[in-house]
């Protein structure tokens, strides 16, 4: 999602120092459309019609896994990001306790995302216009 001055939306990976952008795996029958719809959601709260989407094309992430990525553009009123929050949750390795994949919103300028994100997800995001 990239706002009207051209920033994305980041989400902090819980227990880690990195930002990544809202993404996750396919379920069995969903389109890459629907995925991306559904894991926006899942990850941040944010609902948009299927026609805001841009799709942006299919990348290498890892030997191991690849990305089918969609552009949002941020509606003007999305400039705060306190309302955000993220229904997905994992165990905690200690407690067991469920926790949310994500902690932590933000917008970030394009020479931020270097210092924030993984290296392999920095790079692939920085590639593309935005």
């Amino acid at each position: 999602m990239i706002n009207q001055r051209g920033q994305i939306l980041l989400c902090h990976v819980t227990g880690t120092r990195n930002w990544d952008i809202p993404k996750g795996m396919q379920d069995p029958g969903e389109s890459t459309l629907q995925a991306a719809m559904r894991e926006l959601v899942e990850e941040a709260g944010l609902a948009f019609d299927s026609d805001a989407f841009e799709d942006l094309g299919s990348f290498d992430y890892r030997p191991d896994k690849r990305l089918h990525l969609y552009k949002v553009r941020a509606p003007e009123t999305l400039d705060c990001l306190d309302h955000l929050c993220c229904t997905s949750h994992f165990p905690h390795h200690i407690t067991g306790k469920a926790t949310p994949e994500v902690d932590g919103f933000r917008w970030a300028a394009r020479d931020q995302v270097r210092s924030l994100c993984w290296p392999r997800m920095a790079q692939r995001l920085l590639s593309l216009d935005w």
